[in-house]
């Protein structure tokens, strides 16, 4: 166990029961919305189990984070509270605390990355909790959050590596169980491994048969690295879409808690994470965040089929712009999206036949660009760059080979 660990009074191997998480469960009625399961035909087509999502999204705070938050802030004595709390967070655990604070009536600061989506920063400060924004990464912002708290003596609430926080978390996998009584498995996402350990440690404590299943992205796989080296270890760098779970390091608490009850732990690429985003969008009509997608990209990598799995969106907490670009590259990741540009003669009717060749293949135009200037080494030749909506990579290859046919030279651009 680290110093650090030592002097937050947080135990490797805290003494908890089942009987805690119910406790949690009590504390948290009225605070908490109980999400329903959704069944999903489509994810159970795909993946050869029956889908149930599990969607946190819709929690209040737009997160599982607030579970964990509240349970740890309501425990805190009435000197502890005079003090106020302060912590770290990407986004998600900063709305939580936020919202328990406020609640409860303390003052709240929250670290964040500057790189933070402002959707979240802004939902935070609306919840009147004070704003600091420090460095590119979680661990950036953890670094300074100990740095006022040393400064200033307030409270500190960890996002993942504390008991009462995790055994918030866990009130998820009550529910899920509760609801769904025969479930097979359960998958949850990991980021420093709170919300994991939290529901793992609760559904083997209520039903050892079901499988708990970890999920990260390859991008930050913290708890994976240090499973390999068989101790709490750092990730020299980080880069995922998934930024709920941009963590190079898990907790000590946390990592005891997945390497004693996660059956596996499953990591996920970007362009997995991103399809499945599109896939719940399109099929479900529901939005989440990269990091609350991860139990769904990982459907396709279970070593089992005709089972009753339970994937967990952990939130969904994401703005705009970030969506709208995640959407356009699982676009064209999936073939959906096709940009290409050709140099023509610069002569009359030169579009007009790309035009009507993209015509007779189907392909919907959705932006094109004609410029001159763009080539050099000819004042007689233009260059046309297309964007055309596509079936996939079929269908892209037919239009690649009909522009060929008609004598043009494809340069894909994406």
């Amino acid at each position: 166990m680290s110093e650090e660990t030592k002097k937050k009074g947080i135990s490797a191997q805290p003494s908890v029961t089942i009987a805690d998480v119910y406790d949690a469960a009590r504390c948290l009625q009225g605070v908490t919305t109980k999400t329903k399961l959704i069944v999903s035909p489509f994810f159970s087509d795909v993946s050869g189990n029956e889908v149930y999502l599990k969607p946190e999204n819709l929690q209040k705070t737009g997160s599982f984070k607030l579970r964990g938050a509240y349970n740890k802030i309501s425990h805190l004595s009435k000197e502890e509270r005079a003090k106020g709390v302060i912590t770290a967070s990407a986004g998600n655990h900063a709305q939580g605390v936020a919202f328990a604070a406020q609640k409860l009536g303390i003052k709240a600061i929250i670290c964040m990355p500057a790189t933070t989506p402002i959707l979240k920063v802004e939902a935070t400060r609306a919840y009147g909790a004070e704003v600091v924004l420090h460095g590119d990464t979680f661990d950036d912002a953890f670094q300074k959050s100990q740095d006022l708290q040393a400064e200033h003596g307030y409270v500190y609430v960890h996002p993942f590596d504390d008991p009462l926080v995790l055994l918030g978390q866990g009130t998820t996998a009550l529910e899920i169980i509760d609801e769904l009584k025969d479930v097979d498995a359960i998958l949850v996402p990991v980021g420093g491994g709170g919300f994991a350990s939290g529901v793992a440690f609760a559904t083997k404590a209520v039903n050892p048969r079901v499988q708990v299943i970890g999920v990260e992205p390859t991008g930050a796989a913290c708890m994976e690295n240090s499973f390999k080296r068989g101790t709490v270890s750092t990730l020299g760098a980080i880069d995922t879409v998934a930024d709920g779970c941009a963590v190079k390091t898990p907790g000590e608490l946390t990592y005891s808690f997945c390497k004693e009850y996660l059956d596996e732990l499953i990591t996920v690429s970007e362009m997995e994470i991103m399809s499945a985003l599109l896939f719940l969008i399109e099929k479900h009509k529901l939005i989440a965040e990269g990091a609350g997608v991860l139990a769904l990209a990982a459907l396709n990598h279970l070593p089992f089929k005709n089972k009753k799995v339970v994937s967990i969106l952990s939130g969904g907490n994401i703005d705009i712009s970030t969506i709208s670009a995640l959407i356009d590259k699982a676009m064209i990741a999936r073939g959906r999206v096709f940009c290409f540009a050709v140099q023509l003669p610069d002569k009359p009717g030169q579009l007009l036949m790309v035009a009507d060749i993209l015509a007779q293949e189907n392909a919907n135009v959705i932006r094109l660009e004609h410029n001159q200037a763009m080539v050099t080494d000819s004042f007689k030749t233009v260059q046309l760059e297309v964007t055309v909506e596509t079936h996939g990579a079929e269908h892209i290859s037919k239009i690649t080979c009909a522009l060929e046919k008609a004598g043009l030279s494809v340069t894909k651009i994406y």
